[in-house]
């Protein structure tokens, strides 16, 4: 028996250290193939782009909403001099902003509520404790918007046209688009 305790012991270390690493190293690599795949799709870098409507054809990942029309933004702060500032304009039903760091976590996420929304995400160094942070360097920002119907797709593709995801500010800010009837 004391001739066994040696190699379970070694096995038990072993696996529970690739327990640890699989699942600290994970998330990381799932999102760094997601953004690859993004790119390699023409998905720029700090700025939004459009995704066609979900249908059993144009659907990328597992089970996306058909109802909901998705804007997504890459950002790598590695390319950056300062933060990053993203709009999202108004829409007259749901609609929400969700920011994604390199590792899949969900730090931050603003409704809507028919109104245009601002917010300046800065780097994972540490600035001001009531400015919002990413985590890691890299990340996604998703907006989602309710449009269940073709014609609120086609909505969504006009006041799309008006989300920013910049490094530069300094434009002025797009109107804000008041809902629509």
């Amino acid at each position: 028996m004391n001739r066994w305790i040696g190699p379970f012991a070694t096995a038990a270390v072993a696996g529970l250290a690739a327990h640890v690493y699989t699942v600290q190293a994970a998330p990381a690599f799932i999102m760094g193939r997601a953004m690859d795949a993004m790119e390699q799709r023409g998905v720029p870098l700090h700025a939004f782009s459009l995704a066609p409507r979900t249908t059993p054809q144009t659907q990328t990942v597992v089970r996306p909403s058909p109802d909901l029309a998705y804007s997504v933004c890459r950002y790598d702060f590695d390319q950056l001099d300062g933060p990053l500032t993203v709009r999202m304009a108004a829409w007259d039903n749901y609609s929400s902003v969700s920011f994604f760091d390199g590792e899949t976590n969900n730090f931050l996420t603003v409704r809507g509520d028919g109104k245009a929304r601002e917010v300046v995400l800065h780097g994972p160094a540490p600035v001001s404790s009531r400015a919002h942070r990413s985590p890691t360097t890299k990340g996604l920002i998703l907006i989602r918007r309710l449009a269940p119907t073709q014609a609120d797709y086609d909505r969504v593709t006009g006041v799309s046209a008006s989300d920013l995801c910049t490094a530069d500010p300094s434009p002025a800010p797009p109107p804000a688009l008041e809902p629509q009837p």
